[in-house]
């Protein structure tokens, strides 16, 4: 059981210690989260496969991001913004996915919506709302990551003004997790300074 603060993982290296709960979060912890992506076709994954995330917990949405990947036609933003009402019903049955009909729908807006916007638009609008990381604190604990902050709020009322749905201010911030807007490795983790 952990107070919050890094734990020694299979290898002796100390790590935050949800990364320890199951070895696909080993794995995506010690080489994705944190890190930075960009491109709009890569962050339009991101967003979708955290808007299905929640509610849930993330580790159901990697081990289920190969069949997402496969359904979304790789999340090529032109190729899912094409989909029609018989590709809808596909996913809506594909056990390979979260059949949740608003996460679906959501993200197959969000791409009608992203297929109109130039090239980089995206990256840019996200990347535009990482905070300066000499403001920040570095986490010791959980108990010092926050859920939201005024930047994933200001990025989730961006977001939704473009007209982008399911991406709330909690949602906003795990993507500016994930995407390595901001580092939220704890300090002693060893993957903090590889972020």
């Amino acid at each position: 059981m952990s107070d919050g603060t890094p734990l020694a993982g299979p290898d002796g290296a100390l790590r935050c210690p949800w990364a320890l709960s199951a070895a696909d979060y080993v794995t995506y912890h010690d080489e994705e989260w944190g890190r930075p992506v960009h491109g709009d076709q890569a962050l339009f994954e991101r967003l979708s496969l955290e808007a299905f995330q929640s509610g849930l917990s993330w580790i159901t949405i990697l081990r289920r991001r190969p069949g997402f990947r496969t359904a979304f036609a790789g999340f090529a933003i032109d190729a899912v913004a094409a989909f029609t009402d018989e590709d809808r019903t596909r996913l809506l049955a594909d056990t390979g996915i979260i059949r949740n009909r608003a996460k679906i729908d959501a993200t197959l807006a969000n791409a009608r919506v992203l297929a109109g916007w130039s090239p980089g638009d995206l990256d840019e609008l996200i990347w535009s709302h990482a905070p300066d990381p000499e403001t920040r604190s570095v986490p010791k604990s959980l108990a010092d990551v926050p859920a939201i902050t005024p930047e994933s709020t200001a990025l989730s009322k961006a977001l939704k003004k473009r007209g982008l749905r399911f991406v709330g201010p909690t949602t906003a911030y795990a993507l500016m997790q994930a995407c390595g807007l901001v580092d939220d490795h704890l300090a002693a983790c060893v993957s903090r300074s590889a972020s």
